[in-house]
């Protein structure tokens, strides 16, 4: 079960508004563990390997949130996510996560709940 599969189409449609749609190539690495938290992602296509000290331990694909864990727990990456193949993504910066969190509540909840799950879990996917 994917992050948007709880959301509505409408809702759907604002929190993809509210972020910038970016494409990146096969191999390239958006989130680097060990990093700052200074951005998140949501899979629109394509899918990522979630890596911790370079050994999978995850694939995510499209309607699925990266990097939100660390932005909400104020912490370094755990994890680096590696597009296994081309993707579409909508970025957020923490500001902008933090907004949509604020004006849509259960969007806020949602990420919590996931980046609470996730963290305890010590995967930044």
């Amino acid at each position: 079960m994917s992050f948007f599969s709880s959301f509505s189409p409408e809702e759907i449609a604002k929190i993809s508004s509210a972020g910038t749609r970016v494409t990146l190539p096969e191999g390239w690495a958006p989130i680097s563990e060990r990093t700052g938290a200074d951005k998140a992602y949501i899979i629109l296509s394509g899918t990522v390997s979630v890596r911790q000290h370079g050994k999978e331990i995850a694939q995510l694909g499209p309607g699925d949130i990266v990097g939100e864990a660390a932005i909400l727990n104020h912490s370094l990456r755990t994890a680096s996510i590696v597009a296994l193949s081309p993707l579409e993504l909508i970025h957020f910066t923490p500001d902008q996560l933090q907004r949509l969190a604020v004006e849509m509540p259960s969007f806020g909840e949602a990420l919590e709940s996931l980046a609470k799950e996730r963290f305890s879990g010590g995967s930044d996917s």
